[in-house]
């Protein structure tokens, strides 16, 4: 069952409250999450909600300082220097929240020039003949040079990936080596012993 109340002031955010088996869970909304709430609307399915974007791993879920902003319902006694450390400490955790968000940005956004660049390429070749005729020539010179240094690259990388394969195997080698030289009765282990 589910309840509805409005705020103090009609045009802010409502409130509406989950009854479940024991517990009350309030939730604020905005009117527009409210009018998609009511059309029984799933909010990992709708972009712009927050749990649309955590469920689709465009924002930091699982860290440290997002545990720091939970409520705690528990009263403390006044004490100065605690409030002293507690505004130092807020004030370093959203430091560190924005610089790992940064870093996620960064991280999520990693690979969109080359795509991008990839799919400009892409659309060139396939509408070349969109192109004035002196840029057609350019761009057909351009993507025959870019085609050769990918062939180059690939031809590089499977000379590497050779020299790889073959540097485990003399490694697999030698570990063959050592535990045949642990295993007793084989190899140079045979000494006469003074009694």
């Amino acid at each position: 069952m589910l309840a509805f109340s409005a705020s103090a002031d009609q045009n802010a955010t409502r409130t509406y409250v989950a009854q479940k088996i024991l517990s009350d869970e309030r939730k604020s909304c905005s009117n527009t999450l409210l009018q998609q709430f009511k059309m029984k609307r799933n909010p990992r399915k709708l972009a712009w909600t927050k749990s649309f974007r955590r469920a689709h791993g465009k924002e930091m879920t699982v860290d440290s300082t997002l545990s720091f902003a939970a409520r705690r319902n528990v009263p403390v006694r006044y004490n100065r220097d605690l409030v002293a450390t507690t505004l130092k400490a807020m004030q370093r955790v959203s430091e560190i929240r924005a610089k790992r968000e940064r870093q996620f940005y960064k991280n999520r956004m990693r690979g969109n020039k080359e795509r991008d660049l990839e799919a400009d390429r892409k659309l060139v070749a396939e509408n070349q003949h969109l192109l004035p005729p002196a840029e057609r020539e350019a761009a057909q010179k351009l993507l025959e040079d870019e085609s050769e240094m990918l062939d180059v690259v690939d031809e590089l990388d499977e000379e590497e990936e050779e020299e790889l394969e073959q540097q485990k195997l003399a490694q697999q080698k030698l570990k063959a080596k050592k535990k045949q030289r642990l295993v007793r009765g084989s190899g140079p282990e045979d000494m006469d012993v003074d009694a």
